[in-house]
């Protein structure tokens, strides 16, 4: 259905992009072509009904709108972090916080990190760095599969970044394994979590893989326990494996599981991607207090320019015995993460925090953050329009943006079960 509102032009105090992700419920998302695309891309035409249909919320058949000025906003935060990450001062405080593990720095500077941000009135605010940010390839594919549905759409399809993508992540995974190994013969990948076909975006693992074999790179899909590490070669099923597309949320490969990986890493014998050092570098949630901490990265010489940009980044803190007072008495206005945290996993929001929680929270090991309240995207749920929350993830190689993505979602955080939500293109207008 095509809203007339989306031909409507920008008016006083209500900007166009605004009123479009209010008012503009028509349906880009061509689940036909999407449905095509992803089987080609797979070279197998039953995929989509094999991986897909049982997850009806992976997608949002709307697009969010997004002015280009906050879009290059957010480009320059990311540019400020690795910036930030090259002084002298940074690593040596970031990684004194870190497992022993991350000290190591083997050169690869960490496929598909993940800048995630919220959109507030006075621009974009950074709330995480991720390094195990899942859904680029999806993604891809999703631009390629949006239609003009209306006169905002189509002017905004022509601004879309997805033409090159394949391109950029080959050069991405084949520069990981030459900064390490230093040639240029990437014979065989893993693509590693526990249990990954028990994980919610298996699909995307698998089309990884077969990304990588029309590329003339082998791949397999293995859970870490099934490696063995034996005489200096990192093995599964036998055949010796060069690089690690790490997918795991043990950031330092502590479980018992993931011992043959640790030791391979450890002994550099394995390329692994992202690894310890990355994480620790950019995505321990206790970096965020020195992202927003501008006097301290003034005084190791961060450009003007780039203290700038990280104006936007929501104050943040490492609870502790000394904080603990004031924080809960402003933990309305916070959010509280653990510092090795993922996704939703032990977040929680300073208004619903119980006296039991709070306990565990000063127990250590986690960050208070300013509340950067996300925006809204209306959607159409049997005919009613209803809001639901946005937040806009980055996908980053060494600086470069590989694509822009929106999540749709309702609740505290995106878990790909929300009617109406999902992946979201985002439209540059």
């Amino acid at each position: 259905m095509t809203a007339p509102n989306c031909t409507l032009e920008a008016g006083p105090g209500s900007p166009l992009c605004d009123q479009l992700n209010r008012e503009c419920f028509c349906i880009s998302l061509d689940a036909d072509l999407l449905g095509a695309a992803i089987e080609q891309k797979a070279a197998d035409s039953e995929f989509y009904s094999r991986h897909l249909l049982s997850r009806p919320n992976l997608f949002s058949n709307v697009p969010v709108f997004l002015p280009k000025s906050e879009i290059a906003a957010m480009h320059a935060v990311v540019r400020a972090i690795e910036d930030a990450s090259r002084l002298p001062g940074y690593p040596q405080t970031v990684l004194g916080w870190a497992p022993e593990i991350a000290a190591q720095d083997f050169g690869p500077r960490g496929v598909f990190m993940g800048y995630d941000f919220h959109l507030s009135p006075d621009g974009p605010k950074l709330i995480e760095v991720n390094t195990n940010a899942g859904g680029a390839f999806l993604n891809a594919l999703l631009v390629d599969a949006q239609r003009g549905c209306c006169a905002a759409v189509e002017r905004a399809l022509m601004e879309l970044e997805a033409a090159h993508f394949d391109d950029g992540v080959l050069a991405m995974f084949r520069n990981e394994w030459r900064l390490q190994a230093g040639s240029s013969g990437l014979r065989r990948i893993a693509i590693i979590d526990d249990r990954p076909q028990d994980q919610y975006l298996y699909p995307e693992f698998v089309l990884a893989q077969r990304f990588f074999a029309a590329n003339g790179i082998e791949a397999v899909i293995a859970d870490p326990a099934k490696l063995r590490y034996e005489n200096g070669t990192l093995s599964f099923n036998g055949a010796p494996i060069d690089l690690v597309y790490n997918r795991l949320v043990d950031f330092s490969l502590e479980a018992p599981g993931h011992s043959a990986l640790r030791a391979a890493y450890l002994d550099g014998r394995v390329v692994v991607t992202p690894n310890p050092h990355i994480h620790a570098l950019f995505a321990d949630k206790r970096n965020m207090t020195l992202f927003s901490d501008l006097a301290t990265l003034g005084s190791w010489g961060l450009p003007s320019e780039s203290l700038k940009a990280l104006t936007s980044v929501p104050r943040t803190v490492i609870v502790s015995e000394d904080n603990a007072t004031l924080l809960w008495e402003t933990r309305r206005k916070l959010f509280f993460k653990p510092a090795s945290g993922y996704g939703s996993k032990a977040v929680y929001r300073g208004d619903k925090l119980t006296k039991g929680v709070w306990s565990e929270i000063l127990r250590g090991g986690c960050v208070a953050q300013v509340l950067a309240t996300p925006s809204e995207r209306m959607v159409l749920i049997d005919g009613t329009p209803e809001p639901r929350k946005v937040d806009v993830r980055l996908y980053v190689y060494d600086g470069a943006i590989l694509i822009t993505a929106a999540r749709i979602y309702q609740g505290q955080t995106t878990n790909f079960r929300t009617l109406g939500g999902g992946f979201a293109s985002v439209f540059p207008i």
